[in-house]
């Protein structure tokens, strides 16, 4: 179904965006269609990683769901997986990874793969989906401008 994959270069370093990706309890401060965010539970796993499990309450027109995901944070390596657990999705599948740049900055790498139960919710993403997408990376950009800007 619906996937988008974005690379771009942003004038903050890897760690800068890894920790704005990784505050998912923020994102109803700044992301589109987010109206609600929360944490479910956060375990530290032994390899270095933490497994945290979140809620997120998406609206878009008529439209508000909520959906729970498993989001696994990758702290040394800038990558943060993201997997549905439950909600409005059949499946719903992304990840960010966060690259230093030798001249400074990073590059940003997102990924999303979903598809809704819904067939009529699924029309009406599919043709806005790629403009969405978009949107919601321009929202990272926007938000680390306004934490990260000197």
């Amino acid at each position: 179904m619906p996937t988008h994959s974005e690379k771009r270069a942003m004038p903050y370093s890897a760690a800068q965006m890894y920790a704005l990706v990784a505050d998912v309890a923020r994102y109803p401060e700044f992301l589109p269609w987010n109206a609600a965010a929360r944490i479910r539970t956060r375990r530290p796993q032994p390899d270095g990683s933490e497994i945290m499990e979140a809620d997120l309450v998406i609206s878009f027109k008529v439209f508000r769901e909520r959906f729970g995901s498993r989001v696994t944070l990758w702290p040394e390596r800038h990558r943060i997986d993201t997997e549905y657990l439950d909600g409005p999705f059949r499946y719903l599948k992304s990840w960010w990874q966060f690259r230093d740049l030798p001249q400074g900055g990073c590059e940003a790498e997102f990924f999303v793969d979903f598809e809704f139960r819904n067939a009529i919710l699924q029309r009406v993403i599919g043709v806005v989906f790629d403009e969405a997408m978009r949107r919601v990376v321009r929202a990272f950009e926007t938000r680390a401008q306004a934490l990260y800007a000197a």
